[in-house]
């Protein structure tokens, strides 16, 4: 099978193909013929060797795929050969054929086409563990998005209106502010024209319940201050850095709780739990309002370096699709 490679990549700064035997599958796994493949920043983090896998997984870039089904192991119970799924995968997907964990597949609705699907399960799934679960999110709480317009903010807006909370949103020009908007966000700031702790408490002096942040850095502190008592903030990512300074007094006066996550780093049996409650509780709604297809652009398996180009940038909105 043709796969991806970055064995390269330090010396050329190019990504390359080459030819591998397809992946053997345990008893709980089934064999994806790949369609589409889900850009994700963590593949560039990879490339450039900032962001290690796990050792037990495959070190091929790709955390999320859609394809059709192959080959099933012998304990799988949900599918069957040639059903269109997507799939959360820990390594693997920029690849022609690839192994997945029953538990972590979703069958594909007919109305979503391959480049569709693939965008899904590794935005949706960091929301639900975040936002859900961990961010205790309700109905009528406010919460702050940084970084909206992408692939995870999209999907946050999109599971934050679906609980019937308020959305506020940061973003760094205002053609992505637009997108927001589009995605269902009551407020949108430009990070960059605004400060955006003072706009957010001219909107809601009491504050916000919940942050969700991938900057980190100089945005730490601010996020503090916007939160009201018990307020909680979700750590997801540190573009910004990931050493910032806090204030510790205002941290134990409104008893605020911070912590974060990696999905990645998830057991199979956990990451099998998100899958499942998602499945129970929003895969039937992901073609209906309030949630939107995010997918801003779509390029061929041999268009990868122009695809993560693209994603470096940062010139993009929603998510980035490989069609296979």
């Amino acid at each position: 099978m043709l796969t991806v490679t970055d064995r390269e990549y330090k010396a050329t700064g190019k990504l390359t193909f080459c030819e591998m035997d397809e992946p053997d599958i345990e008893d709980n796994e089934v064999l994806i013929e790949v369609k589409a493949i889900g850009v994700n920043r963590p593949d560039i983090l990879q490339k450039k060797g900032f962001y290690s896998p796990p050792e037990w997984v495959s070190k091929i870039l790709g955390l999320e795929c859609s394809g059709t089904i192959e080959k099933i192991g012998k304990k799988v119970l949900q599918f069957k050969k040639g059903d269109r799924v997507c799939a959360l995968t820990s390594g693997g997907s920029y690849a022609e054929k690839v192994a997945a964990h029953e538990g972590h597949c979703f069958l594909l609705p007919n109305n979503l086409s391959f480049s569709e699907g693939c965008i899904l399960p590794e935005a949706y799934m960091t929301c639900w563990l975040n936002i859900i679960e961990k961010g205790l999110l309700k109905e009528k709480n406010i919460i702050l998005i940084h970084g909206g317009s992408s692939g995870i903010g999209s999907a946050a807006i999109q599971i934050s209106k679906w609980l019937g909370a308020k959305v506020v949103t940061t973003v760094r020009d205002n053609s992505k502010k637009i997108f927001c908007e589009r995605m269902g966000s009551d407020l949108v700031i430009n990070s960059r024209e605004d400060d955006f702790c003072n706009k957010t408490l001219a909107y809601y002096p009491d504050g916000v319940d919940l942050v969700l942040d991938m900057i980190g850095g100089n945005f730490t502190e601010k996020n503090i201050c916007c939160l009201k008592q018990n307020g909680r903030l979700i750590q997801i990512a540190f573009l910004g850095g990931q050493y910032p300074q806090i204030n510790l007094m205002e941290i134990m006066k409104k008893q605020i709780v911070i912590t974060g996550s990696l999905l990645r780093s998830q057991t199979d049996s956990e990451k099998k739990r998100i899958a499942r409650l998602i499945t129970m509780h929003i895969w039937d709604h992901i073609t209906k309002k309030p949630f939107k297809s995010c997918l801003y652009k779509e390029f061929a398996f041999a268009e990868v370096n122009e695809a993560h180009q693209l994603m470096e940038n940062f010139k993009h909105v929603g998510k980035i699709a490989l069609k296979v």
